[in-house]
């Protein structure tokens, strides 16, 4: 019987377009979108208002809760630091066999630890690992990041929609026309055949097309590691110079005016710290006041130095006896950070940010695409992706870092915080493994297993855990769950796969698969693969129960396409994130991205349909 269009629909309908329109547009966060969405369908009561927040309390969320705590374990006991040896033992300083066994690493921790977070870690082992063998970084970056995507979906534990698309099979089954059979859920390593396969391409497609397909600057992006900052930073962001004291004099037009003052003098150099008495400090705040006899600690050419310290009756001295524990570069110096998607940052300007007093960083120049802004920078809105150029204290710079607001690009000298509880770190992560695979546990109960295990035994501690929670990626995956219950609890899944049947009725299975995948990693490209899975599989199981076919491949052939965004540096948040240390530009995206998206569109096809078959 043909359905009709009821209000109900109408409402979801809109919904739907409302919230793909405002993740592409981001006029308004995508948690705030979200968190809207799922008020409108309690006060409609699209679906019965005692589930409308179920999502928060779902097997999904917890699951992504539970993973995000021991990601951050494995990473507080070193265990990347370890991964960065071994690879430089394999791979012997060949360029070859490096990208090869970066991008196996990558594709092997991305089955365990979300995308976003992977990259997070993996860009300063990339970073560390090009400085040791002189390969350019450009070179290992976007292979890393593409690698990570094929490679997510080779189970259950680190991938936001194939970790929600259990919950929506359940809300398909209460939905189900009569006679039709239960829909089973996907165990942790239901998907392991498909997603090795997609691994496997991932890894061979560098291997053999890397060389020709990836950018040529050679020399543009090179390595970033603290013993090199003078000669990269100059010929990256025209940061050229070197570090010098000024001693505030009596005479001095300084004494009484601000930091934020004297940064607007005439052809002032970089203050990077400031001394007055005993109490030195680190990139003070633009409200600090200087006085007589106050040390200024400077960056800037010999030239525009002796220039400014005789018009301003400060005396120079170029070698460092007053800051020059500050400086040491084994405590401080330039490095680089990437904004990534997540960031409390994003829309506010460097000003407003008040870095210098929050966490005392100087921010010395921001790249966006081609652009390097170093003039006026303080008053430069931040967006997702940008390159921010800092001068501060290593541990300063770990602290800020913690929130996840930026990523150090920098591999930055750091002690591995916890080496001691490296086996309680592995054991715990695969206890949950085994409580996931040979229990009947629910995957929410063994992955919050392994945390709570890291928790006590120190591993972390509460507040790193809360820390490590990205509470962003949580609320827009818990708020939109209920949209996708509401396009099957109003039969709008149907009445839309009913729409499709009516001009593909005729189609094979093959073309509807097709057609599904190829909505499905457009959508992805613009919005959260979160949101296109949650909007596409209640339709792609509609049309399987309509056409006979297996709605388990149609779903998970959804779920696995959302992760299939290689062609727009914005398709996903690990993309973005390597877009600015490693220089690429939209046309590098499209170069390398357009046959990888092609081969795993064929062999998710081919994989799936063999897997259900």
């Amino acid at each position: 019987m043909a359905l009709s269009l009821t209000p109900e629909m109408i409402l979801v309908l809109g919904l739907v377009g409302f919230t793909m329109l405002m993740l592409v547009l981001e006029w308004i966060r995508a948690d705030m979108v979200a968190l809207l969405v799922v008020v409108v369908i309690g006060l409609t009561g699209l679906i019965p208002s005692d589930r409308v927040f179920n999502g928060f309390a779902g097997n999904a969320v917890i699951a992504i809760i539970a993973i995000m705590i021991m990601g951050e374990g494995l990473d507080r006991a070193g265990v990347l630091n370890l991964t960065a040896n071994f690879v430089m033992r394999m791979a012997r300083g060949a360029e070859s066999r490096l990208g090869l066994v970066i991008n196996m690493v990558a594709s092997l921790f991305s089955a365990v630890i979300p995308s976003q977070a992977l990259a997070a870690l993996m860009i300063p082992v990339s970073s560390r690992l090009a400085a040791r063998t002189g390969v350019p970084i450009s070179r290992l970056l976007l292979p890393m990041a593409f690698c990570i995507l094929t490679a997510t979906n080779t189970t259950l534990i680190a991938n936001s929609p194939l970790i929600v698309l259990n919950d929506l099979i359940a809300s398909a089954n209460v939905n189900l026309p009569p006679g039709a059979h239960t829909i089973p859920k996907f165990g942790l390593f239901s998907v392991t055949p498909v997603g090795l396969a997609l691994a496997v391409v991932g890894v061979a497609y560098f291997y053999f097309f890397g060389r020709k397909l990836l950018p040529g600057h050679e020399d543009e992006r090179l390595k970033v590691t603290p013993g090199r900052t003078e000669s990269y930073f100059a010929e990256t962001y025209g940061i050229v110079g070197e570090t010098a004291e000024l001693t505030v004099t009596a005479e001095s037009p300084l004494v009484g005016m601000s930091i934020g003052e004297a940064e607007q003098l005439y052809e002032a150099p970089l203050i990077l710290a400031i001394k007055s008495g005993n109490d030195a400090r680190m990139a003070p705040p633009a409200d600090h006041v200087i006085w007589v006899g106050s040390v200024l600690g400077v960056l800037g050419p010999r030239e525009q130095l002796n220039q400014f310290a005789n018009n301003q009756l400060c005396r120079l001295s170029t070698r460092m006896r007053q800051l020059g524990e500050l400086f040491n570069p084994s405590r401080a110096g330039i490095s680089e950070v990437v904004i990534p998607p997540v960031s409390r940052f994003i829309k506010h300007t460097v000003g407003e940010l008040r870095l210098r007093k929050r966490f005392g960083i100087s921010v010395l120049a921001v790249t966006r695409g081609d652009k390097v802004l170093r003039e006026d920078v303080r008053g430069v809105s931040l967006r997702a992706g940008d390159t921010v150029v800092l001068h501060s204290n290593w541990r300063d710079l770990s602290l800020a870092a913690e929130d996840r607001d930026l990523v150090v690009v920098t591999d930055i000298p750091k002690e591995q915080q916890r080496p001691g509880k490296i086996w309680q770190a592995v054991g715990f992560f695969l206890l949950a493994k085994c409580l996931a695979l040979f229990t009947n546990l629910d995957l929410s109960v063994a992955m919050m297993t392994g945390a709570i295990g890291m928790l006590l035994t120190g591993v972390l501690n509460m507040d790193e855990g809360y820390k490590a929670i990205n509470w962003k990626t949580i609320f827009v995956t818990a708020c939109l769950i209920p949209l996708g219950w509401s396009m099957d609890a109003t039969g709008t899944a149907a009445w839309i796969a009913q729409v499709v049947l009516d001009h593909l009725g005729s189609a094979s299975p093959w073309v509807l698969q097709l057609c599904l995948a190829v909505l499905t990693l457009l959508f992805s490209q613009v919005m959260s693969n979160v949101g296109a899975t949650v909007m596409m599989v209640p339709i792609a199981i509609s049309v399987a129960v309509a056409t006979g076919g297996n709605p388990s491949a149609y779903a998970l052939i959804v779920a696995v396409s959302s992760s299939n965004t290689f062609l727009l540096s914005s398709g996903h948040p690990a993309l973005m994130m390597v877009t600015g240390p490693g220089g690429y530009k939209g046309k590098d995206f499209l170069r390398v991205g357009v046959p990888l998206t092609l081969v795993v569109l064929v062999v998710t096809l081919v994989a799936i349909n063999l897997l259900f078959r």
